[in-house]
């Protein structure tokens, strides 16, 4: 019979929690059961590896220091990666002994959490151990509080050994009739590679920048199929176009990609926009598609586009700020 037991605290000197789960584990060791002990804050970087250890065990224990509320991240991330990544069919065999100790108020609530959490992954929880410790050295010294703790170990192994059945509770009830709570369509060994990979924040980096990479190239390549360059912008200028602004001007943007300029004619209040050459210009205006894009979507200015470089012109550099009254976007 194997038992882990998963602690996580800090770690700190004259933690209640560690004298708790290393006096249990010697008990467990005397009556012949393999124990192994994995402390979580030395395997922060690679907690959701963990629920895949729970697949060589009979039962687990689950201890953790309650210092001021909550049994605290490490133990929270650990239960979330048994969530995401736990083999769900080895889980509902493993019986799961939570352990609470407590230096301020909440180790009972703390404890009946961490049950009800081990259901709804559709695990067997047992009865806990929980304390509150003032004074971890007459803690320690207590026979009374020491002999609690051995009989704890004992009924641990008792329990898992003899596969002692559970009584029924309303949260695996409710887990089987909301339905809500659907097991991963992956194999143990799939979840484990998985689970591997989610640990390794170098491998999750490269993936998230080659999915970014490669969204904005079929982005850019789908854009490029469906938008008619010979038309496109010629429908923004017009249907943006202020007539009531009294100005006679010739615009000419030269866009880069495009073999032809796109040329706005303004006169007596009509609006003329097509691509093709003008042999007088009174401004001329260089810039790149995407800065276009940004204009007519309203997200920037032409005056602030040539503000910050991002527009070269040429010829009547006031025209540009009367574009911004024109053209409305």
């Amino acid at each position: 019979m194997k038992i882990n037991i998963y602690y996580g605290g800090r770690g700190i000197l004259d933690d209640p929690s560690l004298y708790v789960v290393n006096k249990i584990r010697e008990v467990l060791t005397e009556l012949n059961v393999r124990v192994e002990l994995f402390k979580l804050y030395e395997l922060r970087n690679t907690i959701t590896t963990l629920p895949a250890s729970i697949n060589d065990c009979d039962g687990i224990l689950l201890a953790t220091t309650l210092e001021w509320f909550g049994i605290g991240g490490f133990m929270q991330q650990f239960l979330d990666a048994c969530w995401l990544y736990g083999n769900r069919e080895k889980i509902a065999v493993t019986y799961m002994y939570p352990i609470v100790i407590s230096t301020t108020y909440g180790e009972k609530e703390a404890m009946a959490g961490m049950q009800s959490a081990w259901e709804l992954l559709g695990g067997i929880a047992a009865a806990g151990l929980t304390a509150f410790v003032n004074n971890v050295r007459a803690f320690e010294t207590n026979p009374a509080y020491n002999g609690i703790i051995e009989k704890f170990a004992e009924s641990v192994y008792r329990t898992t050994s003899q596969k002692t059945q559970m009584m029924p509770s309303s949260t695996q009830s409710m887990k089987k009739l909301s339905g809500a709570i659907p097991n991963m369509p992956l194999t143990p060994q799939e979840t484990e590679q998985l689970s591997k990979y989610a640990a390794d924040e170098t491998y999750v980096q490269q993936q998230k920048e080659d999915i970014a990479e490669l969204t904005s190239l079929f982005k850019g390549k789908l854009e490029k199929t469906q938008v008619d360059e010979s038309t496109q912008y010629i429908a923004d200028f017009e249907k943006h176009f202020n007539p009531g602004v009294v100005s006679g001007a010739v615009y000419r943007f030269d866009i880069k990609g495009r073999e032809q300029p796109l040329i706005l004619v303004i006169s007596e209040g009509n609006l003329e926009c097509f691509y093709g050459e003008r042999s007088e210009t009174d401004l001329r205006c260089k810039l790149e598609s995407d800065i276009m894009d940004e204009i007519v979507a309203g997200r920037m200015t032409v005056q602030r586009a040539f503000m910050t470089g991002a527009i070269q012109a040429k010829g009547d550099i006031k025209l540009l700020r009367e574009l911004d009254q024109i053209f409305t976007f």
